[in-house]
């Protein structure tokens, strides 16, 4: 239980169990496979519908604007941040444990911002006109507004999935070198031939691997905290009541590394078992990231906290007014859901014989995580729905189930893209698996290489 992983493990074996999982995972593998695609066929029956009839079949009204879909876009958004970030900043503390996790983090990464982004698309209506979002000159003397935050989501967004993919294919190379070499035919061989790009794991290629993958860790951590800053600028810059306020930008940054973290955990557990992962992705190693997930939990309770202060003692009536409907109003339930699956609920978390308890780690992430969305949501509609003026006011915000339809829809899809990536691509690091053995058995051997001539020199004496 102390070890992150074996020490004694051979080379070979790690190269059979990992190309292994490629060719026959568990059978609840289809099962997830088929269950995501009868989600993703929801979401396209009521995006085709709502692109037909008009938005109104979503309950969209004045002064309720956004619903479900903005909600989600910022809860996927934020779902991507833990990924490639915690990866990268862990990459440069040279923590080893996370090597054997770290791949199908940065793939989470980039499917929920595949995801978010469709959700801008859905949201516009007109699909076609996303392409007004982009910085680009317009021969039509069209330009986009700089200065809007909106735009600045667009550029952000482009730029840190980029960097993802790019961060995520980089680390993945000399594993597709391992995959063509050991697979002799058929797609997967031609495949693997054209991304490997020739590696042959030669000294020069090493030193050049190296400090690329370095250089892409140092510059996604500053993008990542800057990418979640700029989505909340897109409240905290308004005038709107309950978003006027300064400590978003922190607050939105805390959410996003919390709900990335509790689906670390979830797709750690599904992966363990669907791939039979249980020598690699080990009980320590969920340990640590549980302890990390709590911690992370408490400073956004601790940011939680500061946002409800900042409104309770302002001048803010209108703001203080939105806060109340939260907690007394129509909102309360799905307000105190949030509080009690985002606050209360992780304090499971420090129960050390529950950190390595499977059942009960899986349950409590889907909490943690179903508390992040309430808290998207909490973000969205009461300010909407409770406005600066009374007669805005609009007590019917219960999204439609075409709303609801498409939200379902965006978990099969991203579930779907991640299993496919997991068949295709090997979801633990193989060369960083080997180097962590290594280095744990060359540490060992100089352990007792020490203890042996302590015990000499004591026997000579």
């Amino acid at each position: 239980m102390g070890k992150d992983i074996r020490e004694d493990i051979a080379w070979a074996q790690i190269n059979k169990d990992v190309l292994k999982s490629l060719e026959s995972p568990r059978k609840l593998y289809w099962v997830i496979l088929l269950v995501a695609i009868a989600m993703v066929g929801v979401a396209v029956g009521c995006e085709i519908y709502q692109y037909n009839v008009g938005l109104g079949v979503g309950n969209f009204d004045n002064p309720n604007v956004w619903g479900l879909y903005i909600a989600t876009f910022i809860f996927w958004i934020g779902m991507s941040h833990s990924g490639t970030l915690l990866s990268a900043i862990l990459h440069l503390m040279h923590a080893d444990w996370r090597k054997p996790i770290y791949r199908f983090a940065e793939a989470m990464t980039t499917f929920s911002l595949m995801t978010a982004g469709l959700f801008v698309m859905v949201h516009l209506g007109r699909l076609w006109q996303v392409y007004y979002a982009l910085p680009y000159p317009s021969e039509r003397w069209v330009w986009p507004n700089f200065q809007s935050p909106l735009l600045w989501d667009a550029m952000a967004i482009f730029t840190y999935l980029s960097s993802s993919v790019l961060f995520l294919y980089i680390g993945s190379i000399p594993d597709l070198a391992i995959c063509r070499d050991n697979i002799h035919q058929g797609w997967r061989k031609k495949l693997y031939t054209l991304l490997a790009l020739g590696w042959e794991g030669t000294d020069r290629q090493w030193r050049n691997f190296r400090i690329t993958y370095l250089t892409i860790a140092c510059f996604l951590i500053p993008l990542a905290v800057s990418v979640h800053s700029i989505v909340a600028s897109d409240f905290a810059m308004s005038q709107q009541p309950g978003w006027h306020v300064t400590s978003f930008p922190p607050y939105f940054v805390a959410g996003a590394l919390y709900s990335g973290c509790a689906a670390i955990i979830t797709l750690f557990i599904i992966l363990r078992y669907v791939f039979r992962f249980e020598e690699y992705m080990t009980l320590p190693i969920l340990r640590k990231t549980v302890r990390l997930t709590f911690a992370i939990a408490m400073v956004w309770t601790y940011l939680n906290c500061i946002e409800f202060a900042a409104t309770w003692y302002s001048h803010d009536e209108a703001a203080k007014a939105v806060l109340i409907e939260k907690a007394t109003g129509r909102f309360a339930p799905f307000f105190w859901g949030m509080i009690f699956c985002g606050s209360v609920v992780p304090f499971a978390l420090m129960v050390k014989k529950w950190q390595t308890s499977i059942p009960v780690m899986f349950a409590v992430s889907l909490l943690l995580n179903l508390g992040m969305w309430l808290e998207r949501w909490m973000i969205v509609a009461p300010t909407f729905s409770h406005g600066y003026y009374p007669w805005t006011w609009d007590e019917h915000m219960w999204p439609s189930m075409v709303q609801w339809g498409i939200v379902f829809g965006s978990f099969g899809w991203f579930t779907l893209l991640f299993m496919v990536f997991c068949k295709v691509v090997p979801s633990v690091s193989m060369y960083e698996v080997k180097e962590m053995v290594y280095h744990r058995s060359l540490a060992k051997k100089k352990e007792e290489q020490a203890v042996k001539e302590e015990l000499a020199v004591k026997g000579a004496n």
